[in-house]
């Protein structure tokens, strides 16, 4: 099932400045409703082998007023293997990765 989203920053080293911004968004919309607990973004760098590796920004289904505006594509829930929380809290990776919280 696709109901969550992606949007790929490109480069790791040129991507501080998109990450920054979409943060910023991210932070100002789930202010504005109240700090939903499902919304959430979370952070990996990944590769496909290639010298450099991108920044994948992974969006929960309740951020998907902010995946149309900055163009996220739907995708798989990922797998929580190598992610870092870019918003959210712990109790929002419980809610969204109940197999493997502790």
């Amino acid at each position: 099932m696709n109901d969550w989203f992606v949007k790929n920053l490109g480069d790791a080293m040129l991507a501080f400045e998109a990450q920054a911004e979409l943060e910023e968004t991210l932070t100002s919309v789930r202010i504005q409703t109240g700090n939903p607990e499902n919304m959430a973004a979370f952070i990996r760098h990944e590769s496909d082998g290639g010298l450099h590796c991108e920044v994948m920004v992974y969006l929960s289904p309740a951020c998907e007023s902010v995946a149309g505006a900055c163009n996220a594509t739907p995708c798989a829930k990922p797998s929580p293997e190598g992610l870092g929380m870019l918003l959210g809290s712990d109790e929002t990776w419980q809610l969204l990765f109940p197999e493997y919280s502790s």
